[in-house]
């Protein structure tokens, strides 16, 4: 689509920022809201924006989502964002002003719009798995878990093939659990997934009551999906590369 030499990113920028304040609004805040729209409203506008005053409104996750511009001067933006448990939109005319100040205004009423549904995702079939090997990485992968979340880096690096470097969470997680792993068959080198199981720390000190029961007193457990590159020399598996899983399969 063409942007007809609008500036698309500062004018997306411009209307998220003001869509965090329009879209947040309570009786008690009615007056500090109104002093951050100005920032925002040409001369003459309603400082409210068609705000009554009653009820609540509250939004989270507000990101610029798209534009339409029409001219060098007038587009209109789309914002996502959520209140409760529902995605919308929030669509945002704004005017550029062209002058070399780098200035923008909104120049007329949003509008909420319903944000759309779901895609439906295929099923990817499971590749076939190789159990023997499997088997023989399960251990060596639970190491390198638990050195690659204590930032261990002599253990780490005992299950890195040579001439590679992985940076390691460094104490912010604990390994708590290899979930499962998925080794496809081939030869040497294989791209295996794996599903991690990482204790997360609640950032609170530990009760000094070791039989508490208190759910908050606990970190929390968290299931992270990975793809790793490994590569066997002599009767060892190395890992040569790290990142996200990607799709689910199975």
């Amino acid at each position: 689509m063409a942007n007809h030499g609008f500036p698309v990113d500062r004018g997306m920028a411009f209307a998220a920022q003001f869509a965090g304040v329009y879209l947040n609004f309570s009786p008690a805040d009615a007056q500090s809201r109104s002093g951050k729209l100005a920032a925002f409203l040409a001369d003459g506008m309603d400082q409210q924006m068609g705000w009554d005053g009653n009820g609540k409104l509250a939004a989270v996750a507000i990101q610029p989502y798209d534009i339409e511009a029409t001219d060098a001067n007038d587009a209109i933006v789309t914002v996502a964002f959520q209140t409760g448990s529902r995605r919308m939109m929030l669509s945002v005319p704004i005017y550029y002003s062209a002058d070399g100040t780098g200035k923008f205004v909104v120049s007329g009423r949003p509008a909420i719009l319903p944000a759309p549904g779901r895609a439906d995702l295929p099923q990817l079939a499971k590749p076939e798995n190789d159990d023997a090997v499997a088997a023989e990485l399960k251990p060596q992968m639970e190491d390198f878990f638990k050195n690659y979340g204590s930032g261990d880096t002599t253990g780490l690096q005992r299950y890195v093939a040579a001439g590679k470097s992985i940076a390691s969470f460094g104490g912010a997680f604990t390994f708590a659990e290899l979930k499962e792993i998925v080794v496809p068959v081939g030869g040497a080198t294989r791209e295996i997934q794996v599903v991690v199981v990482w204790s997360v720390p609640n950032g609170a000190a530990p009760s000094a009551d070791p039989t508490s029961t208190d759910p908050n007193a606990a970190g929390a457990r968290l299931e992270q999906a990975y793809r790793l590159t490994v590569e066997k020399q002599g009767d060892k598996w190395y890992v040569d590369d790290i990142r996200g899983a990607g799709r689910a399969v199975g």
